[in-house]
Parts: structure tokens; C-alpha cells; sequence
């Protein structure tokens, strides 16, 4: 009786993280049409994704708690950088901090048992980081690119990216990103 108890109280918390994702992503899409932020000067895009993935992980702790962590450690660091607190030649450093805080978060949940042994999403996260970084430092990206990393279009289409393929997936569980 208690598993079954177990698997729908589980089951009920992935419901609610779904929709609080889309609910989200839909509130940061109505911002970006009715604020129309320049991204620039408010860069809040990586920093906002982050932080809304870790509101759907902390309410079911077995999803997102990698991509949220990682992410939000990357945004604070795009955050700083394009609010120019970080010198042009120590953004590389601040990257790697980023990136070792991440990691170092996702160490102590992983700890509690919300992330499993052989976790490869982080060094997946890490990957698209540098491929991007990459294709950003040889000119390669769209010429929107920058500025969609930083609006809020970027959280607001994100989100709602992940609560839909949470919503399709929903049904059978599993622990995706």
C-alpha cells in the first residue's frame, strides 16, 4: 500500500513541476512582449532559465536538479559579465567557477540521492556550453543569437520547451536532464 501511496504522491509532484514549468515559461514569454527589455543592459535570460528550472526541480527533486543548478551557476556568471563586474581577460576564470559551483552543487544533491550514479547530463551541459562559447568565438552564431540568450524570451521558451516534454513523457516517470 505505502508504494502505491509513494508512486502517486511521486506522480502528483511531476504534474505539478510540469505545469509549473510551462506556467512559468508562459509568464516570461507575456513579459518579454509587455516589457521589452533591452537585453543588454538587463541580461537576465540564462541567469532567469536557471533559476526557474530550480523552482521545478525543488518541487520534484529527481528532475532538473542538474540542468538547474548549472544553468543558474552559468547565469549568474553571463549576468556578471555582460553587467561588465568582470574584466574582459578573467571571464574564461569566471566560467570555470561557474561551471566548478555548478558542479559542485550538483555533488551535494547528488549526496541526498537525487542524482543517480553516472549522471552524464552534466557533461552534456558542459559540452553545449563550450560548443557554444565556440561557435560565439568564431562568429558563427545567428546574428540574434546574443541577444536572445539574454531576454527573457530565452527562460519564457525554454521552460516551455521542457514542461512540454515533460507533459509528453509524463506518464512514465523517469529522471530526464
Amino acid at each position: 500500500m505505502t508504494g502505491t501511496m509513494a508512486a502517486r504522491v511521486a506522480r502528483t509532484n511531476r504534474i505539478r513541476q510540469t505545469y509549473t514549468l510551462l506556467g512559468l515559461g508562459v509568464f516570461f514569454i507575456l513579459a518579454a512582449l509587455i516589457l521589452r527589455l533591452n537585453s543588454y543592459e538587463y541580461p537576465l535570460g540564462v541567469l532567469l532559465l536557471g533559476v526557474g528550472l530550480l523552482i521545478g526541480a525543488f518541487i520534484y527533486p529527481p528532475r532538473l536538479m542538474i540542468a538547474g543548478w548549472l544553468v543558474t551557476a552559468l547565469g549568474v556568471a553571463v549576468f556578471l559579465t555582460f553587467k561588465h563586474f568582470i574584466p574582459g581577460n578573467e571571464i574564461l576564470a569566471f566560467f570555470i567557477l561557474a561551471i566548478g559551483v555548478g558542479l559542485l552543487a550538483i555533488s551535494l544533491v547528488g549526496r541526498r540521492g537525487y542524482v543517480g550514479k553516472g549522471a552524464v547530463s552534466p557533461a552534456v551541459l558542459v559540452l553545449v556550453v563550450g560548443v557554444v562559447e565556440l561557435l560565439l568565438a568564431r562568429g558563427l552564431t545567428p546574428p540574434g543569437f546574443i541577444s536572445f540568450m539574454l531576454s527573457l524570451w530565452l527562460p519564457g521558451i525554454g521552460l516551455i520547451v521542457v514542461g512540454l516534454a515533460y507533459l509528453l513523457t509524463n506518464g512514465r516517470g523517469g529522471h530526464a536532464f
